[in-house]
């Protein structure tokens, strides 16, 4: 399988970061945000497209319900094999990635140190399925026609692979909340006060779980922290992939409301 990839230098003694990006996203659509982490930590980083996104391989069959689980059980495994492999490794996922990383790392492996999630879900809300309808209907409209410049051929694919999914009468049942309490890794959660795709409950979800999460919400933010916050979004995340002394997650109180 083709998965484009880039790799950010730093110091190869150190856990890398993995950055998972979000359902409509792709290397290129997290910005600066990963190389700005990496010279902020002095942590490597490896940034990859998921198949059926951006510059790695189109999708080659319908997705189910369980899309999220095949991304975080059998390709991520893949791709950590095959270019970080007996490397230590830090999950950043945004969003579909953050619910992917939350997947892997309730498989607890030895190499995986910490997990920080970016408006991950971990069940369905009214709020999510609204948010994805009016991107749908935006979509119809032509306004997510930019998609393409980062997708190509793929895009209309893509968007309904991802759409269909999430309304499709069998998701809303979706809950990867069992999960959670496997977690043993430091795990932090953020999440803008104004996500339009989820409320604060997903968050008191995960902080309240895992066995070692914490919480912060970011003010006058919506879905995307790294692009909306960024600064807050890294200091945070610094704090919990190269904790200095005794700060890192646990300075990060376990249900915190950053107002």
């Amino acid at each position: 399988m083709r998965h484009h990839h880039r790799q950010i230098s730093g110091d190869a003694a150190r856990p890398c970061l993995v950055f998972l990006h979000e359902g409509l996203g792709c290397d290129a659509m997290w910005g600066s945000f990963p190389d700005q982490l990496c010279e902020a930590t002095g942590l490597a980083g490896l940034v990859y497209d998921r198949q059926g996104y951006g510059r790695s391989a189109p999708l080659d069959r319908p997705r189910t319900v369980h899309y999220l689980h095949e991304y975080a059980l059998n390709e991520l495994p893949s791709v950590l094999e095959a270019l970080l492999p007996e490397r230590d490794y830090i999950l950043i996922g945004h969003s579909d990635g953050g619910s992917i990383a939350l997947l892997h790392a309730a498989e607890q492996s030895p190499r995986l140190k910490a997990v920080v999630i970016l408006a991950a879900h971990v069940f369905v809300e009214d709020v999510t399925l609204a948010g994805i309808r009016q991107a749908r209907e935006a979509w119809d409209a032509g306004k997510l026609a930019g998609l393409a410049r980062f997708h190509g051929d793929k895009t209309e694919t893509l968007f309904h692979a991802w759409a269909d999914a999430w309304l499709s009468p069998g998701f809303v049942h979706w809950n990867i909340e069992y999960a959670l309490p496997s977690i043993s890794c430091p795990t932090l959660a953020l999440q803008g006060e104004h996500d339009q795709y989820g409320s604060a409950a997903q968050l008191d979800a995960i902080a309240g779980k895992t066995q070692n999460g914490r919480q912060l919400t970011l003010p006058n933010c919506g879905h995307s922290p790294h692009l909306e916050a960024p600064q807050a979004t890294r200091d945070a995340t610094a704090r919990c992939a190269a904790p200095r002394g005794t700060s890192g997650c646990t300075a990060i109180s376990k249900n915190r409301r950053n107002r």
